[in-house]
């Protein structure tokens, strides 16, 4: 089955997220060579990457509505949580909380990005109780 068009607004989303985030490390790399332009766009870079975050969370509650799949909201609202806290962390200037956070920010992102690359994101089919139960039977609830 082919991928379902919310399924590619979700891609296309989580692709913006990752390029965005990937340029973060790169801003503060700058800053702490010295180059104080590099804070400002850390922190531009920062507020950008939030805000398609929270689209990412918006377009993971539409995709699981319409594709009838709960993971890519659960993972999104995982990442977008972590992401959130490493925001708030920086602003703050908890550098002890906001370097662990973003090296696991990003590697969350980057493991959603393959995810949802990697098969098709197609609407599940629901199930009927008599395929609901065998399942359940079959130890695969």
């Amino acid at each position: 089955m082919a991928t379902a068009a919310s399924g590619w607004v979700l891609r296309a989303v989580v692709s913006a997220h990752v390029i965005t985030v990937f340029g973060q490390p790169v801003f503060a790399g700058v800053y702490m060579s010295g180059d104080y332009d590099g804070l400002r766009w850390h922190t531009v870079g920062a507020d950008v990457t939030s805000y398609i975050g929270y689209l990412q969370f918006v377009v993971a509650i539409v995709a699981w509505v319409r594709l009838r799949r709960a993971w890519p909201f659960l993972a999104t609202l995982a990442v977008v949580a972590a992401e959130t806290v490493q925001y708030v962390a920086g602003m703050e200037g908890a550098l002890w909380l906001h370097f662990p956070l973003g090296v696991l920010t990003v590697a969350g992102i980057v493991v959603l990005f393959v995810a949802v690359w990697a098969r098709p994101l197609h609407r599940r089919a629901p199930q009927t109780g008599e395929a609901r139960v065998r399942t359940m039977e079959a130890g695969h609830a």
